[in-house]
């Protein structure tokens, strides 16, 4: 039986090639997967255990990649999630009170549905469908340029620290219509998926803005990152504990 599934952390900034000396240098990602897709590129790199950070530029001076980076700047701009039938994962946001926009099914390997970001906990959340398709079957996407270059070790990614005004609105989104499994410490909740390396924890506090606040990772080895907001990426990296002990 197929689950849902926290497939990855995706950021934007104005250029990918900035991104590879904090993700290869610092953090010893290894190039995953590229390409591009209309008015943007993407880039992924892989980490220990699995988890893996996206990295997006616009490729226009108009869309929705310049218009976050014009309002808001480099920073965390979605996570995605793969479901096992897009229809159904929209059917269930809708019976809890969301929207849905750019629903798109026209690719027969690939369909793509987001939660309406003003409704989605202060983040884009996007749903994904993929299905196999037969050898050459599948349109193909030019590639965008990987770097892996000399890298350290690989950190772990555990995934993403983000707040929410009540637990009632975290329970509807992650685990109502995302299905996560919710596990509470000190006040804080977590949820998880099977077969998913990466977690959404989750701060409760009602007078504070909703969205992400860092991305948590772990590392046996030291590593030079600023304690607040990265320049390039425009997000929070903080280390956590080793994920055994957590």
């Amino acid at each position: 039986m197929r689950e849902v599934r926290f497939d990855h952390i995706a950021m934007a900034t104005s250029r990918i090639a900035d991104a590879q000396t904090v993700l290869v240098g610092e953090l010893g990602g290894t190039p995953h997967h590229a390409g591009s897709s209309g008015v943007y590129r993407f880039a992924q790199w892989r980490f220990e255990g699995g988890g893996r950070l996206e990295v997006l530029e616009p490729t226009r001076q108009e869309g929705f990649l310049q218009r976050f980076l014009v309002s808001r700047g480099a920073g965390v701009h979605h996570v995605t999630f793969r479901v096992p039938s897009l229809r159904e994962a929209c059917d269930r946001a809708v019976a809890r009170g969301y929207r849905i926009v750019g629903y798109d099914d026209a690719d027969p390997g690939w369909s793509e549905a987001f939660l309406h970001p003003k409704e989605a906990l202060g983040i884009v959340v996007q749903l994904a469908e993929s299905r196999r398709l037969p050898t050459g079957a599948r349109p193909s996407r030019p590639p965008a340029p990987l770097a892996a270059g000399d890298s350290p070790r690989p950190v772990t990614i555990l995934g993403l620290r983000t707040r929410a005004r009540s637990r009632d609105r975290a329970s509807a989104q992650w685990g109502g219509i995302l299905q996560g499994e919710s596990s509470e410490r000190n006040g804080t909740l977590a949820y998880r998926w099977p077969r998913s390396p990466l977690r959404l924890t989750i701060e409760i506090d009602p007078a504070a803005e909703e969205g992400p606040i860092c991305i948590e990772y772990w590392s046996e080895r030291p590593v030079n990152l600023p304690e607040g907001l990265h320049l390039v990426l425009g997000a929070v990296f903080a280390r956590r504990e080793a994920p055994d002990a957590d």
